[in-house]
């Protein structure tokens, strides 16, 4: 069997890889520069893709998105309780405190009533409620300004006001007419007894 040369050697590996080959040393380091180029490769071609890398859980620079609590298959998620929260109200309400009517209310709800049943022929709401605008408050005033004078069932007070009840901050009070009974309600602005509200009884 005739012996091969390294000649010979070599010029098998060229006709084997195509391009010249020096010696048996420059296959394998050909081949380990291929092996690194292909490793390489399959580094930097997921990354240059987009290829979303595998996530280490605790490692650096991870983030969390939500933190869930599991509940049992089945079992209903508690519901949270309304028991510890605070009411509305931070104080419980004042009791009205009695006292003897203030002649001042009492005057007061008198000549409201004599204005309300001043209503002759033709007035107008305007000049009607004029009458009594300084008796008023002013909450109560866009009320009373909605009230036709011709539906107004008196013409006249007929008696002595008498009062229903009395505290320090109101005092209600009875006016007889010709037609209904007012109760009028007068009650302690800070700047004088005003009517804020009134009610025909029978």
């Amino acid at each position: 069997m005739p012996i091969r040369t390294n000649r010979g050697r070599t010029a098998v590996y060229r006709r084997l890889w195509g391009y010249p080959l020096r010696s048996p040393r420059h296959l394998v380091g050909t081949i380990v520069f291929l092996a690194i180029v292909v490793t390489a490769l399959g580094i930097v071609l997921p990354k240059v893709m987009g290829k979303p890398a595998t996530a280490t859980p605790g490692a650096p620079g991870s983030t969390s998105v939500a933190t869930t609590t599991s509940q049992p298959p089945g079992i209903a998620a508690p519901v949270p309780t309304t028991a510890t929260l605070p009411t509305r109200l931070s104080s419980p309400l004042l009791t009205p405190t009695s006292a003897a009517p203030n002649p001042e209310a009492v005057n007061v709800a008198k000549q409201w009533a004599t204005a309300w049943v001043n209503h002759p022929a033709g007035i107008t709401n305007a000049d009607w409620l004029n009458g009594m605008r300084t008796l008023t408050t002013d909450e109560f005033l866009p009320q009373m300004s909605t009230v036709d004078p011709a539906n107004i069932p008196a013409t006249r007070v007929t008696g002595d006001a008498t009062v229903q009840s009395s505290y320090t901050s109101s005092v209600v009070v009875l006016v007889p007419t010709d037609g209904p009974k007012l109760s009028i309600t007068v009650v302690n602005t800070g700047a004088g007894w005003r009517v804020s509200d009134y009610d025909q009884a029978s």
